[in-house]
């Protein structure tokens, strides 16, 4: 069990942390943050998937930098990092910040893409995460934090900051799903 994998274990681990914060209305009071007023426990909810989603880019980083990968991070990081994103983006559905349809489509090409890269396993060969797939990932964090933390500082100014990074990372989503379906379309041929 080495560090990058500690670090995506914790990860695991600060999900459901994450989830009872951000779903039970704790009555903690509100706190002002960089022009937002949000309620402590969605604050401290927001904390935790920052360092969550921070422990994707560090691990990630600490593997391939100290050749420390292995092929049980190869299967809980992505992994980890879906759940992540999906607990958030259906919490945010149930706090009226995120359209329910635009979830299913980010789940949709998820799962489509998860189903092209077992497909792809059966047959030996290794679908990577593309540049765009990457930017789809970093922009809907970006995205979940901004809207978990009330739009911070664009909230000064009225610009709603984290529906315009949603709304980016729904478009990248697409796009990224039909560039992996494009890029590897002969895998799916070839299988059926």
């Amino acid at each position: 069990m080495n560090l990058p994998n500690r670090l995506t274990m914790l990860r695991v681990v600060l999900i459901p942390v994450f989830v009872v914060l951000l779903a039970v209305d704790f009555d903690w009071g509100n706190i002002a943050f960089l022009g937002a007023n949000i309620p402590m426990h969605q604050f401290i909810a927001g904390v935790i998937f920052t360092i969550a989603a921070i422990t994707d880019w560090l691990d990630g980083h600490l593997a391939r930098k100290h050749n420390l990968v292995t092929n049980f991070g190869k299967f809980m990081d992505p992994l980890a990092d879906k759940l992540l994103v999906t607990a958030a983006l259906v919490l945010l559905v149930e706090m009226d910040l995120v359209a329910a349809w635009v979830v299913v489509v980010i789940l949709s090409r998820e799962f489509a893409v998860t189903g092209l890269r077992l497909v792809a396993a059966d047959e030996g060969i290794v679908v990577a995460a593309g540049k765009s797939g990457k930017a789809k990932t970093w922009v809907q964090l970006f995205a979940i934090i901004f809207l978990l933390f009330g739009n911070p500082i664009f909230s000064y100014v009225g610009i709603p900051f984290g529906e315009w990074a949603m709304w980016l990372a729904l478009v990248l989503t697409i796009y990224s799903g039909a560039e992996y379906f494009a890029q590897n379309y002969k895998i799916i041929v070839k299988s059926m």
